[in-house]
């Protein structure tokens, strides 16, 4: 096995871990977002990553020029104001499951943005491959009754601002991969995240009071959403497609559902529909046949 092979399958395995994180990370993000409200948990979650994170950055003086900043601020706006925040307000104004299925539609974007900024070129068993994982995802989480009950077109159009900007935050810290190191890069996008989210959080406090006298038992879900879900997994995100290509890492996304699911069927009692073993085995299909042509090189 050569380098380049070893580098591909470990790309691979990082942004398997990522999404296989924030799959399981919702069951925890539902118990400590009944006490702290979204907006003011997206700072917290981000100041943490900033701390470990930027402690190593300035420990190991692995600085960006500032020729660079640009590219990093548009990043941590786009990833984490404009993204999660679209992905909050969507979710708030539509439901949980249209959010599913719209920002579902992440990697199609991911694959758009990387043939436009990064110049990749996509594949068939790419295309195919997001096409059988995305058919997946809606087999998993099950598509919307036609009532309309629930849901609102507004709400619908932010979810897709936020599957779209969370395509062109990838393509961007790819891109700045190929420069810094993805630890460095992570470090910045969790501290332009924070300045450009704090106006969010401020009015959110504003409006929301909050009882900070809750349980050591939801402390510990904060730090574990700071921690493994934003520190680590965001790195590992970007460190899986400074290995791959942005067009097959993207399929790792649908990862997501399959653990959230099945967290969901473990600790909270959910049940697990026949359709759900159709859809993970179409996104496992998918997630293969879009990364055979890099096994295959």
């Amino acid at each position: 096995m050569n380098a380049h092979t070893k580098d591909q399958l470990l790309g691979c395995l990082w942004l398997s871990l990522a999404a296989a994180i924030w799959g399981g990370v919702y069951v925890v993000s539902k118990v400590v977002l009944a006490y702290i409200p979204p907006f003011t948990l997206l700072i917290i979650r981000f100041t943490i990553s900033l701390l470990i994170l930027g402690a190593i950055v300035v420990a190991r003086k692995e600085y960006v020029s500032k020729r660079d900043l640009p590219l990093m601020m548009l990043a941590g706006f786009v990833g984490v104001t404009i993204s999660i925040a679209a992905q909050f307000l969507g979710t708030k104004l539509s439901n949980a499951h249209m959010g599913a299925i719209i920002t579902s539609a992440s990697p199609a974007f991911i694959a758009v943005f990387a043939v436009w900024l990064l110049k990749e070129r996509i594949s068939i068993h790419q295309i195919v491959g997001i096409s059988l994982a995305t058919a997946g995802v809606l087999v998993v989480v099950g598509l919307p009754d036609s009532s309309g009950e629930g849901h609102s077109l507004t709400g619908n159009l932010i979810l897709l601002v936020a599957a779209v900007s969370w395509g062109l935050y990838t393509v961007l810290c790819k891109r700045a991969t190929q420069t810094y190191s993805s630890l460095t890069v992570t470090a910045y996008v969790s501290f332009f995240g924070v300045l450009f989210s704090s106006p969010l959080m401020i009015w959110e406090m504003s409006t929301t009071p909050i009882d900070w006298g809750f349980g050591w038992e939801i402390w510990a879900g904060v730090l574990y959403v700071g921690v493994i879900s934003t520190t680590v997994a965001f790195y590992l995100w970007n460190k899986g497609f400074e290995m791959v290509q942005a067009g097959s890492g993207a399929v790792f996304f649908f990862f997501q559902p399959i653990v959230g699911t099945l967290f969901g069927w473990l600790l909270l009692g959910e049940h697990l529909s026949f359709g759900f073993f159709i859809g993970a085995a179409c996104i496992l299909v998918g997630v293969a046949f879009s990364n055979r042509q890099n096994t295959e090189n």
